[in-house]
């Protein structure tokens, strides 16, 4: 199964995260298919940044967002 999940980046207390596409039994920050946008909560107001053409494309082909992504697609407009 395909999941469009996050994948954290960043230092030590100072995390950004990937919106990937994944095959659900990658580990968290394994590999991934392709990268869909970038969420950096540490930023005032948060920053979201989500390819809204890529993200549709793997939605149609039967992706599922987990919870957190999904709360990030709503705020990005999708």
């Amino acid at each position: 199964m395909v999941k469009i999940r996050l994948t954290r980046l960043g230092a030590h207390k100072r995390p950004f995260y990937r919106v990937v596409v994944a095959d659900s039994r990658t580990r968290r920050d394994g590999a991934f298919i392709e990268i869909v946008g970038f969420y950096n909560p540490m930023k005032d107001p948060s920053e979201i940044k989500i390819d809204t053409e890529k993200a549709k494309f793997w939605l149609q082909r039967g992706a599922q967002p987990t919870d957190a992504v999904k709360r990030l697609l709503q705020k990005a407009g999708l």
